[in-house]
Protein backbone atom coordinates (compact mmCIF):
# COMPACT_ATOMS: atom_id res chain seq x y z
CA UNK A 1 0.00 0.00 0.00
CA UNK A 2 2.39 2.34 -1.13
CA UNK A 3 1.10 6.29 -1.05
CA UNK A 4 2.15 7.09 -5.26
CA UNK A 5 2.83 10.81 -4.65
CA UNK A 6 5.51 10.15 -1.90
CA UNK A 7 8.58 12.72 -2.52
CA UNK A 8 11.92 10.86 -2.94
CA UNK A 9 14.03 12.57 -0.63
CA UNK A 10 13.64 12.28 3.32
CA UNK A 11 12.60 15.38 5.78
CA UNK A 12 12.98 18.97 4.52
CA UNK A 13 13.14 21.93 6.43
CA UNK A 14 12.11 24.82 4.15
CA UNK A 15 12.91 28.43 4.53
CA UNK A 16 9.41 28.96 6.02
CA UNK A 17 10.75 26.20 8.89
CA UNK A 18 8.34 23.81 8.25
CA UNK A 19 9.15 20.12 8.06
CA UNK A 20 7.71 18.02 5.50
CA UNK A 21 8.17 14.87 6.88
CA UNK A 22 7.56 11.08 5.33
CA UNK A 23 5.92 8.74 7.44
CA UNK A 24 6.39 5.04 6.88
CA UNK A 25 2.73 3.64 9.31
CA UNK A 26 2.27 -0.27 10.25
CA UNK A 27 -0.41 -2.26 11.62
CA UNK A 28 -2.52 -5.17 10.22
CA UNK A 29 -5.56 -3.54 11.25
CA UNK A 30 -6.57 -0.88 8.58
CA UNK A 31 -8.60 1.50 11.68
CA UNK A 32 -5.99 1.73 13.20
CA UNK A 33 -4.03 3.07 10.29
CA UNK A 34 -6.96 5.06 9.66
CA UNK A 35 -7.30 6.45 13.18
CA UNK A 36 -3.60 7.16 13.49
CA UNK A 37 -3.70 9.18 9.78
CA UNK A 38 -6.60 10.91 10.98
CA UNK A 39 -5.11 11.72 14.05
CA UNK A 40 -1.86 13.13 12.60
CA UNK A 41 -3.73 14.63 10.15
CA UNK A 42 -1.59 16.58 7.29
CA UNK A 43 -0.23 19.21 10.23
CA UNK A 44 0.14 17.41 13.32
CA UNK A 45 2.05 20.68 14.02
CA UNK A 46 2.45 24.58 12.61
CA UNK A 47 6.03 23.45 11.93
CA UNK A 48 5.53 19.91 10.77
CA UNK A 49 3.70 18.74 7.63
CA UNK A 50 3.35 15.00 6.67
CA UNK A 51 4.09 15.13 3.24
CA UNK A 52 3.04 11.29 2.46
CA UNK A 53 2.18 8.33 4.08
CA UNK A 54 3.36 4.95 3.27
CA UNK A 55 1.08 2.06 4.85
CA UNK A 56 2.04 -1.46 5.63
CA UNK A 57 -0.03 -3.97 6.60
CA UNK A 58 2.64 -6.72 7.33
CA UNK A 59 5.98 -7.19 8.72
CA UNK A 60 7.65 -8.44 5.58
CA UNK A 61 6.08 -4.85 3.94
CA UNK A 62 7.72 -2.70 6.85
CA UNK A 63 11.44 -4.19 6.44
CA UNK A 64 10.81 -3.80 2.09
CA UNK A 65 9.97 -0.58 2.73
CA UNK A 66 12.42 0.60 5.42
CA UNK A 67 15.26 -0.79 3.48
CA UNK A 68 14.27 1.60 0.16
CA UNK A 69 14.70 4.23 3.02
CA UNK A 70 14.20 7.33 3.00
CA UNK A 71 11.29 7.16 5.86
CA UNK A 72 11.42 10.22 8.83
CA UNK A 73 9.19 9.01 11.50
CA UNK A 74 7.94 4.93 12.08
CA UNK A 75 4.65 4.36 13.74
CA UNK A 76 4.45 0.68 14.72
CA UNK A 77 1.53 -0.81 16.18
CA UNK A 78 2.40 -2.95 19.17
CA UNK A 79 -1.31 -4.91 18.95
CA UNK A 80 -0.30 -6.27 15.24
CA UNK A 81 -0.51 -9.72 14.85
CA UNK A 82 1.12 -12.53 14.19
CA UNK A 83 4.51 -9.74 13.88
CA UNK A 84 3.61 -7.01 16.55
CA UNK A 85 5.47 -3.65 16.23
CA UNK A 86 7.04 -3.69 19.64
CA UNK A 87 9.60 -6.72 18.47
CA UNK A 88 9.81 -5.44 14.78
CA UNK A 89 10.94 -2.20 16.75
CA UNK A 90 13.63 -3.41 18.61
CA UNK A 91 14.31 -5.33 15.45
CA UNK A 92 14.51 -2.18 13.37
CA UNK A 93 16.32 -0.17 15.91
CA UNK A 94 18.96 -2.97 16.01
CA UNK A 95 19.65 -3.69 12.12
CA UNK A 96 19.17 -0.09 10.42
CA UNK A 97 22.56 2.24 10.73
CA UNK A 98 20.84 5.37 12.05
CA UNK A 99 17.35 4.07 11.96
CA UNK A 100 14.54 6.96 12.42
CA UNK A 101 12.62 7.48 14.91
CA UNK A 102 9.88 5.29 15.92
CA UNK A 103 6.56 5.78 17.47
CA UNK A 104 4.85 2.72 18.78
CA UNK A 105 1.01 2.34 19.47
CA UNK A 106 1.05 0.19 22.93
CA UNK A 107 -2.39 -2.09 24.09
CA UNK A 108 -2.13 0.24 27.28
CA UNK A 109 -0.49 2.61 29.55
CA UNK A 110 1.03 -0.07 31.83
CA UNK A 111 2.69 -1.39 28.90
CA UNK A 112 5.24 1.66 28.69
CA UNK A 113 8.30 -0.64 30.33
CA UNK A 114 7.60 -2.72 26.83
CA UNK A 115 8.14 0.39 24.40
CA UNK A 116 11.23 1.06 26.63
CA UNK A 117 12.55 -2.75 26.17
CA UNK A 118 11.49 -2.36 22.19
CA UNK A 119 14.13 0.80 21.93
CA UNK A 120 11.06 2.84 20.82
CA UNK A 121 11.70 6.42 20.50
CA UNK A 122 8.30 7.27 21.58
CA UNK A 123 4.86 5.72 22.96
CA UNK A 124 1.19 5.97 22.94
CA UNK A 125 -1.31 3.86 24.38
CA UNK A 126 -4.73 2.52 22.77
CA UNK A 127 -7.15 3.59 22.55
CA UNK A 128 -5.31 6.52 20.63
CA UNK A 129 -5.62 9.89 21.87
CA UNK A 130 -5.32 12.20 18.77
CA UNK A 131 -3.76 15.05 20.74
CA UNK A 132 -1.11 12.43 21.62
CA UNK A 133 -0.43 10.83 18.12
CA UNK A 134 -0.01 14.35 16.83
CA UNK A 135 2.18 15.72 19.61
CA UNK A 136 4.41 12.62 19.07
CA UNK A 137 4.75 12.44 15.56
CA UNK A 138 5.79 16.14 15.47
CA UNK A 139 8.30 15.68 18.22
CA UNK A 140 9.90 12.86 16.66
CA UNK A 141 9.59 14.89 13.47
CA UNK A 142 11.46 17.78 14.89
CA UNK A 143 14.18 15.65 16.51
CA UNK A 144 15.00 14.01 12.73
CA UNK A 145 15.15 17.10 11.10
CA UNK A 146 17.54 18.54 14.21
CA UNK A 147 19.51 15.04 14.13
CA UNK A 148 18.98 14.74 10.49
Amino acid sequence: MTDAHAPAGPSTSSADGIHRVRVLLYSDDITTRDAVRAAAGRRPARDVEVASWQECATAEAVIGAMDAGGFDVVVLDGEAAPVGGLGLCRQLKNEIFRCPPILVLIGRPQDAWLAGWSLADDAVPHPLDPIAVAEAVAGLARGRATVG
